[in-house]
């Protein structure tokens, strides 16, 4: 596997997927990120890839865009009690369709968000953006479909829009880097 190529791509894709959700407020060009979540991903993302890889076909945004959504309810874990989320099945994210409304349940009953609400509605533009913005990025590499370099491509995408909601949710918490003086 090309691995110089992949970090590249998944740089790029990071880059854009940041401006973009900076552009919507959803961050401040930053990428809030604990390596606690960070490697929580590492942990659910073999259970997400197989509930995603099925799903690229017929809904390639779907398959992106939900590992945001995973990213958030991590980030909302870490915040509220770590030692509790750390240990949460993957399947504890589903919703009552499984994979399929996962996102609806972790707006409602992770995050707490009206279904209807502002807030609710601007999280779900601005991952979809998010997820076509990474989608159209995929296509324009004119991989192979269904090879190892395109499952690796996508698997590297998923990890850049879990670590997007992670930082969104953790922006939405009150998180920020600051500068400190170290004496």
């Amino acid at each position: 596997m090309n691995t110089d190529f992949l970090n590249s791509f998944e740089n790029r894709v990071q880059d854009e997927l940041l401006r973009l959700c900076t552009s919507c407020n959803m961050l401040n060009g930053q990428l809030l990120a604990t390596e606690d979540i960070d490697n929580r991903w590492h942990e659910l993302a073999p259970e997400y890839m197989a509930d995603a890889v099925p799903e690229i076909a017929h809904y390639p945004t779907v398959s992106v865009a939900w590992a945001a959504y995973l990213g958030m309810a991590v980030a909302q874990g870490w915040d509220a009690d770590w030692e509790t989320a750390r240990q949460a099945l993957y399947t504890s994210y589903y919703g009552s369709q499984g994979f399929d409304d996962m996102d609806e349940h972790i707006v409602q009953q992770v995050l707490g968000l009206l279904p209807d609400g502002y807030e609710a509605r601007n999280l779900e533009t601005a991952i979809r953006r998010c997820a076509e913005t990474a989608v159209t990025l995929i296509r324009r590499e004119q991989i192979a479909p269904q090879s190892p370099m395109a499952f690796h491509v996508f698997a590297r995408t998923c990890k850049v829009m879990f670590r997007l909601g992670a930082a969104m949710q953790l922006k939405r918490l009150g998180y920020k880097f600051e500068k400190m003086q170290i004496r």
